[in-house]
């Protein structure tokens, strides 16, 4: 069950200054950033909680505020394949509105998230009105198609270790002079093999590898990176 957060509204970012922050809708005029904030309707999710399933009709893109969201396939056998994990300030839901088919995946919360809902075909009539939007929505969804090309690129041809080590760098945060990726209260094991493509116990030994080669230091709270080159060199292989 979903809460609409619009009495808590005078507490959010304004969506204007919230497309200012995201690649490509950053280059809009004020003109077509203010029509798209007018179209959107904030929402609040609880954690854990499903925005839409796989197989939905897709009537709604979302842009993300606050919180972390992940999109998943599940296989026939109920093995979990994660798409994409998306952080603050992220669009999802846009590829199939725009392809015109149903969502390709299931978007869970992984904490309370915030995110901004606007109508599928309120979009596309300003897509079809500002060329200058649909140039927009043409370059984020090449970048997503590299996305996807990569991700198929790494578990095809790379091991655990290096998609590891690649994850880890790409969450990487300097703190206190040391480079950390922190453990949020949804990192579990479980949860990392999923974004990894594997299972526990494989992500288990690719964690004790890596920290037996003094790449890293695993930490109850944070792993903590200690060889930035040796990560970056072991993600090649």
């Amino acid at each position: 069950m979903t809460r609409n957060s619009s009495q808590n509204i005078g507490q959010r970012m304004p969506l204007k200054k919230l497309l200012s922050r995201i690649r490509r809708f950053n280059e809009l005029s004020s003109e077509v950033q203010e029509e798209i904030a007018a179209a959107a309707r904030p929402r609040h999710y609880e954690a854990g909680q499903v925005i839409y399933l796989e197989g939905e009709p897709a009537d709604a893109v979302y842009i993300l505020e606050r919180g972390w969201v992940k999109a998943t396939r599940m296989s026939r056998d109920g093995r979990e394949q994660a798409m994409l994990f998306l952080r603050p300030v992220e669009i999802f839901g846009d590829v199939a509105v725009f392809v015109g088919v149903p969502y390709p995946g299931t978007v869970t919360t992984l904490e309370e998230v915030d995110v901004w809902v606007i109508p599928a075909q309120t979009l596309l009539h300003l897509v079809r009105r500002h060329p200058e939007l649909a140039m927009a929505v043409i370059q984020r969804l090449g970048e997503r198609v590299l996305h996807y090309i990569g991700l198929v690129e790494d578990l095809s041809l790379k091991s655990v270790e290096a998609r590891l080590a690649n994850t880890l760098l790409q969450n990487a945060e300097l703190h206190e002079g040391q480079l950390i990726v922190p453990r949020r209260v949804w990192t579990t094991y479980d949860e990392m093999a999923v974004r990894l493509g594997t299972v526990r116990d494989v992500l288990s030994r690719a964690l004790k590898t890596l920290e037996a080669e003094g790449l890293l230091k695993v930490e109850r709270r944070q792993i903590i990176l200690l060889d930035r080159d040796g990560l970056a060199q072991r993600g090649e292989r």
